[in-house]
């Protein structure tokens, strides 16, 4: 199920609602064929007679019991768990009983980091670190999928939400700052492309990035 749009405010657009990456999936899924492995050698390992049909069923039921424990739970985490950008902020969901939630407005973020490994880098998923005004550390969000993309988005969605707080008009050319934004922005894209492809090294691309921020 997907964030419920409802939760909008009236001008809010939904930009991006992302699970986790597949990869969080990957033990519950090797967890399921060993346990179903498991089960399958047992039925045939028990002996004939009037025990086996109990026998099976007992281990038919612990096998599923293993299953709820190791990969239930992980599943649901996985269809629980929510990355949502909207045009007006960044939240997080988690939970179904347990509900957590995290909301930080686009115009309380400072900076936005990818944290990646070169598995990570391969595979497509990575970390996002987030710093925002009145925070005390950068909150960090776990196995997002094409986390490069979505550090574009946010910067995209920072500056033309900041064009609307600021009453600008997103293409009035007579303002300078309005007329540079879409050019840092772009240059931000080639940046994350670059270092996706090994171009530049991680160090290079955060002080360039760094650099191309402070023109905004």
């Amino acid at each position: 199920m997907g964030f419920p749009e409802r939760l909008l405010s009236e001008d809010e657009e939904l930009i991006y609602d992302l699970r986790p990456h597949w990869w969080t999936l990957v033990l519950p899924a090797l967890a399921t064929v060993v346990v179903a492995a498991g089960v399958v050698l047992a039925w045939v390992v028990v002996p004939a007679g009037d025990l086996q049909q109990p026998a099976r069923t007992v281990v038919g039921l612990v096998g599923l019991a293993v299953l709820a424990a190791v990969a239930g739970r992980r599943v649901l985490r996985w269809l629980t768990t929510h990355l949502v950008l909207t045009t007006e902020r960044l939240i997080f969901r988690s939970g179904v009983v347990a509900r957590f939630g995290r909301e930080i407005p686009l115009e309380r973020v400072n900076d936005v980091t990818v944290s990646q490994s070169l598995f990570e880098r391969l595979i497509g998923t990575g970390d996002l670190l987030i710093e925002a005004a009145g925070e005390q550390g950068p909150s960090r969000f776990h196995n997002v999928r094409d986390p490069g993309a979505v550090q574009v988005e946010i910067y995209h969605q920072m500056e033309a939400n900041g064009r609307r707080r600021g009453g600008l008009a997103a293409t009035q050319p007579s303002d300078p700052s309005a007329a540079r934004a879409p050019s840092v922005l772009d240059d931000l894209e080639r940046l994350a492309d670059l270092r996706d492809r090994g171009a530049v090294t991680e160090e290079e691309f955060q002080r360039k990035k760094r650099d191309l921020l402070d023109r905004l």
